[in-house]
């Protein structure tokens, strides 16, 4: 089974990038990260629903293994959310560092919350 989230891992690792670069193609330096944003909102609430799918075994733990796991696992990124984070602190952008990362946390619960509940 761990090839199953190996290959769900590199999918999710590659919709990230892609996805990434092309939402942030004309992005500034210090500027709010939408494209991370975006992803890690996305990413939650498409957990939220395989989360819940998973529990009331509506699909299969191979499914959960593959896409809850592997993809939403690796599409989604703590690190570089984090990284972010530290460049608009060190770009002096401490009000729009505190806005990403309060919207980042509580959106993306209330993402996986919509998604599990839906």
């Amino acid at each position: 089974m761990i090839w199953l989230i190996g290959l769900g891992g590199s999918l999710g690792a590659s919709g990230r990038y892609l996805l990434g670069n092309f939402i942030n193609k004309k992005k500034k330096p210090g500027h709010f990260p939408l494209g991370t944003w975006i992803i890690n909102i996305t990413g939650s609430f498409l957990l939220g629903i395989l989360y819940k799918l998973h529990m009331t075994n509506e699909i299969s733990n191979w499914v959960w293994l593959f896409l809850g796991i592997g993809f939403c696992g690796s599409y989604t990124t703590f690190s570089t959310f984090g990284y972010e984070t530290i460049t608009l602190l060190q770009s002096n952008k401490k009000f729009l560092a505190g806005i990403y990362v309060l919207t980042s946390v509580i959106v993306s619960i209330l993402t996986a919350a919509i998604g599990f509940i839906i």
